[in-house]
């Protein structure tokens, strides 16, 4: 037989060349997808656990403003109970002064509360954050899964030459494509 005439069981008849060439672009483009997929899952990650932290943060500076609040108040109600009591027995001078440090000890007392509102905002945005970042994450890392198992399915059937294993690769590769696109747009519930 003439090596030219010769057909190798493995080389592709044009039919077949056709769908291995979808094939290769399919596994590609699931290779493509679940490359990103991956990157965006790490990304989102690393913002979940710093918008964590940065809440945890601003959480232990409310805590300190409520606690100086608290020497405040504390401090207040012993003041006013001293300038109560001690009518007879003080000065105008003395009156005044305890007049004043109270004026002042409320100022600090509605200026912390202002302050810890505006903490609590800002921790509640990071928590808000971090729950996105969560939500992207999650998404992303279901994507790479799905993508992955697209990707070995899409393999194997292009080293067993069957069809059915790329569709189903196919298949499977779409949900993947689903989540990675849920990732960006959090249209999945």
């Amino acid at each position: 037989m003439d090596a030219t005439n010769q057909v190798d069981e493995f080389s592709p008849d044009s039919s077949q060349e056709r769908w291995l060439s979808y094939l290769a672009l399919t596994t590609v483009v699931l290779a493509v997808c679940a490359t990103l997929a991956g990157f965006k899952e790490g990304n989102f990650s690393i913002d979940s656990i710093l918008s964590q932290s940065q809440a945890a943060n601003q959480w232990s500076y409310y805590q300190s403003k409520s606690i100086k609040t608290y020497l405040y108040e504390m401090r207040l109600d012993m003041l006013a109970a001293e300038l109560e009591t001690g009518v007879q027995n003080q000065t105008q001078a003395q009156k005044e002064f305890l007049e004043k440090k109270i004026a002042d000890y409320k100022r600090e007392v509605d200026r912390y509360g202002t302050e810890k509102n505006q903490i609590m905002s800002d921790a509640k945005k990071f928590e808000t954050n971090r729950d996105m970042a969560q939500r992207r994450s999650s998404s992303f890392g279901i994507s790479v899964i799905f993508l992955q198992m697209g990707i070995l399915l899409s393999s194997i059937a292009a080293l067993m030459r069957k069809k059915s294993l790329w569709l189903a690769g196919i298949a499977i590769g779409a949900f993947g494509i689903v989540y990675f696109a849920d990732g960006f747009f959090l249209f999945l519930t």
